[in-house]
């Protein structure tokens, strides 16, 4: 088994307690053998999969430690959680991908913790964890798609509304182009009314000036009429 300085394993720190790193295979052919795991490291990597990566052609392996936890570890893993989420800055509230996924780390180490003594009990965990991100990612993936089916929704409306917007301007155009010819025939039937007004003014003082005349001329005959009927003086 190689020792820790033998290989630089993944960069990303964990919560989860790892053993050091083993050495699987080489670019030379050659093979380091694992050592026989138990039931509680076999199960341990079936619940928490052991990190791999490869450096100069060498693959190298790290399973989470079947060490079991003592009341200090427990405590320091405590402290680690608190440093993590103040280090990367955290959101104490809200959604957070950052203390979602240091939260995560640290129920893996309390699962490895309690799998090491009790294989039974890690495994309800293992089932109850699953569970929880499966029920999360359901959440998300609902999520998204109403987040989605809105932006579609934002996306119509505002395009309804443009198509309304010019609706508008060009019946407000109709509008003011109506309401300045109905201005027009107003103008030329008030002028009109008023050409009648004065034809039918005209007209009667015509008609009063006639009627004056004949009355004039029936009576000026209806005298000359009656100086003539009228008898001799003697």
């Amino acid at each position: 088994m190689a020792t820790p300085d033998m290989a630089a394993g993944p960069t990303a720190s964990s919560l989860v307690k790892y053993d050091v790193p083993v050495l699987v295979s080489t670019n030379k052919g050659g093979s380091a053998s694992i050592p026989g795991m138990t039931e509680t490291q076999d199960m341990l990597n079936s619940i928490l999969p052991p990190r791999e990566w490869t450096k100069d052609g060498e693959l190298w392996v790290q399973h989470v430690s079947a060490t079991p936890a003592t009341r200090v570890d427990v405590i320091s893993l405590q402290e680690s959680l608190d440093h993590a989420l103040q280090q990367r800055q955290a959101r104490e509230t809200g959604i957070c991908p950052i203390r979602e996924e240091l939260y995560a780390q640290c129920l893996d180490e309390l699962i490895r913790q309690i799998t090491v003594n009790c294989l039974e009990r890690g495994l309800l965990l293992k089932r109850v964890r699953d569970e929880l991100r499966d029920t999360a990612a359901s959440y998300q993936s609902l999520y998204e798609s109403s987040v989605a089916y809105g932006m579609r929704k934002a996306l119509v409306a505002e395009q309804r509304r443009g198509t309304l917007r010019q609706l508008i301007a060009k019946l407000s155009a109709h509008k003011a182009a109506l309401e300045t010819e109905a201005a027009g025939l107003e103008s030329r039937l008030s002028s009109l009314e008023e050409d009648e007004k004065a034809k039918r003014e005209a007209a009667s003082a015509s008609h009063e000036d006639e009627v004056r005349r004949l009355r004039e001329q029936n009576a000026a005959l209806k005298a000359q009429l009656e100086e003539l009927l009228a008898p001799p003086s003697k």
